[in-house]
């Protein structure tokens, strides 16, 4: 009678049945569509800068303070978002956030002063979009895959691009036609819709559903991590004393600032100011966009097969290229060579982002998800500090030409420090036969 019990439970261990697919797989495409519905409020910021300009006089230096505070906070929580994942559970940290983000997004409709979008959009967005987002991804595919993480990475990262790609024309053409506002309600009816997918749809571990990890063997499902803050700040004091993670850090605060920090928030007004229709050049977002979705799986699929530090380099070193040759081709209508560089930008837009994963996973454990929300904090931070200076060196020099330049000076350092990256040592993988 008492050997009956183990039998059944092992019943459920069963890594996964013949001819079905994989649970993990459908929780990775919940995950993907809700990344979908969250990416809204990624592709207002730099529609929103001449409306606002227009409408309260304020200077694009005074916006993008606001816009920097959003990318900022973004980053901040992330490390702490991850930690409360394994506190409080996938669904309701998730959910919590898209709520805020709605929140955040729909109070700007009534904002009167400059102080109010770095509440509202700058803080409880910022806050709200930091406690998912890449955090999301990399907690979810930690848990979920053993198997084709760096695949998965790709493909839950490339939600984000595939995202812009629904939105950005739509709040172009709202921003163009009907204001600023319908757009910001817009964003917050989007992340409404899909928090009740995350309730409904998604379970937090394998083990809630009695499976194993794709590709993976049955583990039962840990206890509940409590002191998610103090769990998160001793995870960067740990890490804080390797060079992997300065490296890491200081690699992708140049992707934040050569991405979100500058492409993102910036690009549709500097195009504007060589004639460009706004929703022509929103629109060359969009599809910067689609090669994103292909670039960041196709990263993905590499970084399973090949040295992830090494894809770095490349990809740092090909965007520092493209961004040195933008600013001779902005023009009143798209002309061929812009094209290219939307393709040739967009395919490696997010690529970095699977082989900076690996590495954390590679180097960290178990605490990389924790430790990559604090690589993640440093992009953010790095795209922040870009957004003001960006905005403010517009209103300065009337012209974005040096920002571009200094950010293609930045992405060759970065392709630099990713060849410095050491592979982790093989006593590391000598741990595990020693303590079996």
């Amino acid at each position: 009678m008492t050997q009956t019990a183990p039998a059944s439970t092992a019943i459920p261990r069963t890594p996964r049945q013949a001819g079905r697919v994989h649970r993990a797989w459908f929780v990775a495409a919940v995950a993907f569509v809700t990344i979908i519905g969250a990416a809204a409020f990624a592709s207002l910021p730099g529609l929103l800068i001449e409306p606002l300009h227009q409408e309260f006089d304020w200077s694009r230096g005074t916006i993008g303070f606001a816009i920097s505070v959003n990318l900022a906070l973004y980053g901040l929580t992330a490390p702490f978002a991850a930690a409360l994942m394994d506190r409080f559970g996938i669904r309701r940290v998730v959910a919590l956030a898209l709520l805020v983000i709605s929140g955040g997004s729909v109070a700007t409709v009534w904002m009167t002063a400059a102080w109010q979008l770095v509440l509202f959009w700058g803080v409880l967005v910022g806050l709200g979009s930091g406690s998912m987002a890449l955090a999301f991804a990399a907690t979810v595919t930690n848990r979920w895959f053993t198997a084709r993480r760096g695949l998965v990475t790709g493909i839950l990262t490339a939600a984000g691009a595939s995202g812009q790609l629904v939105f950005l024309p739509l709040l172009s053409w709202l921003v163009e036609h009907h204001g600023w506002r319908p757009a910001a309600v817009t964003v917050s009816l989007a992340a409404l819709a899909v928090a009740p997918f995350v309730w409904l749809l998604l379970r937090d571990h394998p083990a809630d559903v009695g499976l194993a990890p794709y590709g993976g063997t049955y583990a039962d499902k840990p206890a509940p991590v409590p002191g998610a803050a103090r769990r998160a700040v001793t995870v960067l004091f740990k890490a804080a004393r390797t060079g992997p993670f300065w490296l890491l850090a200081g690699t992708f605060a140049i992707c934040g600032a050569s991405t979100n920090g500058l492409v993102k928030t910036h690009f549709v007004p500097a195009a504007h100011d060589h004639g460009m229709p706004v929703t022509a050049a929103a629109g060359l977002l969009a599809v910067i966009g689609v090669f994103d979705v292909v670039g960041t799986v196709a990263s993905g699929w590499f970084t399973d097969r090949f040295e992830a530090r090494r894809l770095l380099a490349v990809y740092y070193a090909l965007r520092g290229v493209s961004l040195l040759f933008l600013p001779m081709l902005l023009a009143p209508s798209v002309q061929p060579p812009m094209i290219f560089f939307i393709v040739f930008y967009g395919l490696d837009w997010v690529a970095t982002v699977p082989p900076t994963i690996a590495l954390c996973r590679e180097h960290y454990g178990e605490d990389g998800a924790i430790v990559f929300g604090w690589v993640l904090a440093s992009h953010q931070v790095g795209a922040a500090v870009v957004a003001f200076l960006g905005g403010l060196a517009r209103d300065v020099f009337g012209s974005y030409d040096v920002v571009w330049y200094a950010s293609g000076a930045l992405c060759a350092m970065a392709a630099l420090m990713s060849m410095v990256i050491r592979r982790r040592p093989a006593p590391a993988a000598t741990v595990v036969p020693a303590g079996a």
